[in-house]
């Protein structure tokens, strides 16, 4: 690992920080532009996106804005794409994946990740035509995971698993697991989560309000969230912010100028309380749900 890179184990490199462009429906597609465009003139290079978030177009307009000006060159970014659970049937995966691309106007994401255990074959039909450098997984438990790289005939193993991570849920255990077969584990809702009515129990804790990070924070003059974020990659973990907010984006790009101790690594490890924020309780029934084990 560099600094701002993790290389995969298939030979790509992933920046460590990537900009998430999901947002409530309530936000207007509008500003999802807007604040890509802001988190590329801030140096974000990895883009994190997905169909389900209803504006590849407009991040799709951001990206080509920011390669036309002269910002960015199309290699010098990193574009994660995801195919939802409903369209998870093999000989769909690739026209949805070029529908993606085209709204894009990408000829290729650098990764693309899949919700559920099935489906690999065709996605590594997808990296051999080209369409994608990479491909990974999200939300998987480690007996899905094995059950992937188990798999007779396996022809491409997923390079990440990303799934939810911060300090009340710090997957320590599921980190541990991937290092040892050479994944990445990605982080999402690294800073807690926007609290969304119908996803999140808003009687929740509110990760950033802990006293813990906050005093952390003061000692090296950043936020609370600066410090949560210097956490994931410190530890290997790439970390994928949310904001449409562009002080907030800069300031979430600001976490290369410091360190943390290993004391105070340590008072962050012990924050954890196994806090999910989505646990995505639709799905507890199906038998591929990937939360009813330890990691």
């Amino acid at each position: 690992m560099t600094e701002n890179y993790i290389l995969l184990n298939d030979g790509n490199k992933i920046p460590i920080l990537g900009f998430g462009t999901y947002a409530p429906e309530y936000f207007p597609k509008s500003q999802s532009e807007e604040a890509t465009k802001v988190a590329i003139d801030f140096g974000f290079r990895h883009i994190d996106g997905a169909h389900l978030y209803g504006n590849e177009a407009e991040v799709g307009r951001a990206i080509q804005e920011k390669i036309k000006d002269g910002t960015v060159k199309r290699e010098d970014l990193f574009y994660t794409g995801k195919l939802w659970s409903s369209f998870h049937v093999p000989e769909l995966i690739q026209p949805h994946l070029k529908q993606s691309l085209q709204t894009l106007q990408l000829d290729y994401m650098d990764l693309y990740i899949i919700h559920w255990p099935i489906s690999c074959k065709a996605l590594e039909e997808c990296k051999d035509a080209g369409l994608v450098r990479s491909i990974g997984v999200s939300n998987f438990n480690r007996r899905q995971l094995e059950m992937i790289l188990n798999k007779p005939g396996l022809k491409h193993k997923p390079v990440c698993n990303q799934v939810e991570c911060h300090p009340y849920l710090n997957q320590n255990k599921l980190l541990e697991y991937c290092k040892s077969k050479d994944i990445v584990l990605t982080g999402y809702s690294v800073l807690g989560s926007h609290r969304h009515t119908l996803w999140v129990d808003q009687k929740s804790l509110v990760l950033l309000d802990d006293p813990v990070l906050a005093n952390i924070a003061k000692q090296h003059n950043k936020s609370p969230a600066q410090v949560a974020l210097r956490f994931q990659i410190q530890r290997g973990v790439v970390a994928i912010t949310k904001s449409y907010n562009p002080d907030r984006i800069k300031e979430n790009f600001q976490i290369f100028d410091f360190d943390l101790s290993p004391e105070e690594l340590e008072a962050i490890y012990a924050l954890n309380r196994n806090l999910r924020y989505l646990d995505i309780q639709m799905f507890a029934d199906h038998p591929q749900y990937p939360f009813n084990e330890e990691y």
